[in-house]
């Protein structure tokens, strides 16, 4: 069991009280983002994948379905679903995660379960398997992987959200390509695109492992949504396999054009009440915390965050704590709840163990303050700049310290609240009603 640091003795790395630290302020930022009802979009983005027409009566039809808390996918599932079953085809849904849900068949289903994707809610059999064929070599010769059951369907349709990556920048990142590559490629194809990319990088690994499935696999095109600031589909497309490689960096700079993100770009302390895989393979998103710690990968020029401090995991993440290693300190809580085998599943496979490290584990919020204050550099702990949020899903609802709220006030789209003293109950932060 993990051995919990004594907060007294942590406490006292510096002679900082409670009344020292700045007061806090509530900040919202509102926006009026596109949104789209992801039902009629979804019937309307099929319409372009032309070869889903051509497909004879009875023919078998693989969706894959991702790991990601995507809010309309469950939705965008069931459309497609709905829409080939009426055009006399049989489809069918299949975990498309890599290595997540423990790498196994069930776990993988329980994850697809949890984000409501079932077979009540599809209307169709869901198949979990970790099967896989090698079904091709990249250009150094080494293997490509396909599921089989995406090998044994008469076509496969591609679903997913595409948007910026976490692990890696360039011109195809998270979407459709990535879903063929790592998600039909399930652990074992996933494995192998990583220690690909740990030789040269996902922008190369990606694309290539793409053509190479394509030529390969049943694949008749994807389903791309594009999500707004809220989470909420902005847009959802229709794409040809023939087209893929070329429209995804077309989508992929929409979804840039709309992506959330923090209103400062220079912080002593970022809280994050939450992360998880639910919320981003890393548990946090890179682009919003401005980490990368992943080998061949630049580190991002901004935001520049001095500390970051996780308070929690979530419940759909099961206790698996990739990218932990992303944060300076953790809470206590944090620790217990780590289930190490899928963590480190899942940052082996990913070709990425320093995100599987643990922080500096502080047993209460105040600590956190206290070894900030210790650690970043600022003279006087009344002039740290703080921000707390839900998660890095949802940076427009803030709870900021006075120097951030002073520099939001007036502008543009922000509604800034007045500053309060620091709030603490037993050594921990005031609970947040986040919207």
């Amino acid at each position: 069991m993990f051995d919990i640091p004594d907060q007294g003795t942590l406490d006292a790395v510096n002679d900082a009280e409670p009344g020292d630290y700045p007061r806090f302020a509530r900040v919202r930022r509102h926006r009026d983002p596109p949104r789209v009802d992801p039902a009629e979009a979804t019937r309307e983005a099929l319409a372009d994948v032309e070869e889903l027409a051509s497909l004879p009566d009875g023919a078998s039809v693989g969706i894959t379905a991702g790991s990601r808390g995507i809010h309309d996918m469950p939705t965008v599932l069931a459309t497609v679903v709905e829409e080939l079953q009426s055009q006399g085809l049989e489809p069918f849904v299949f975990p498309a995660m890599g290595s997540h849900g423990g790498a196994n068949a069930e776990g993988q289903q329980e994850m697809l379960a949890e984000l409501g994707v079932t077979e009540e809610s599809m209307g169709c059999e869901i198949r979990s398997s970790m099967d896989v064929e090698v079904v091709g070599e990249d250009g150094k010769g080494r293997p490509v992987y396909a599921a089989v059951d995406a090998l044994e369907a008469d076509a496969v349709l591609l679903a997913n959200r595409v948007k910026l990556h976490t692990d890696f920048h360039g011109d195809i990142e998270s979407g459709l390509c990535k879903m063929a590559v790592i998600g039909i490629g399930k652990q074992r194809g996933a494995n192998a695109a990583h220690i690909a990319a740990l030789d040269s990088s996902f922008r190369e690994v990606i694309p290539e492992r793409t053509g190479i499935l394509l030529d390969e696999v049943p694949i008749v095109g994807g389903v791309a949504v594009i999500e707004n600031a809220h989470e909420r589909t902005a847009e959802i497309h229709g794409v040809d396999a023939d087209d893929l490689l070329e429209r995804e960096p077309e989508l992929l700079e929409r979804s840039a054009e709309l992506f959330p993100e923090l209103p400062v770009e220079d912080l002593d302390l970022l809280v994050l009440d939450e992360v998880g895989k639910n919320i981003s393979g890393t548990g946090m998103d890179t682009n919003v915390v401005g980490r990368m710690l992943l080998q061949n990968e630049p580190e991002f020029d901004s935001p520049e965050i001095t500390r970051i401090y996780v308070r929690d995991l979530t419940p759909e993440t099961h206790g698996n704590a990739n990218g932990i290693g992303l944060a300076d300190f953790a809470h206590r809580r944090v620790a217990e709840k780590i289930d190490t085998t899928t963590t480190y599943v899942n940052s082996i496979t990913g070709g990425q163990p320093e995100r599987g490290r643990l922080p500096v584990i502080a047993p209460s919020d105040y600590t956190a303050l206290t070894l900030t204050y210790s650690t970043a550099g600022v003279t006087d702990p009344e002039d740290l700049r703080i921000v707390r949020i839900k998660n890095t899903l949802e940076p427009d609802d803030l709870l900021v310290s006075e120097p951030v709220a002073e520099e939001l006030r007036g502008r543009e789209g922000f509604e800034v609240g007045d500053p309060e003293p620091l709030a603490l109950q037993d050594d921990e932060f005031d609970p947040v009603d986040w919207e």
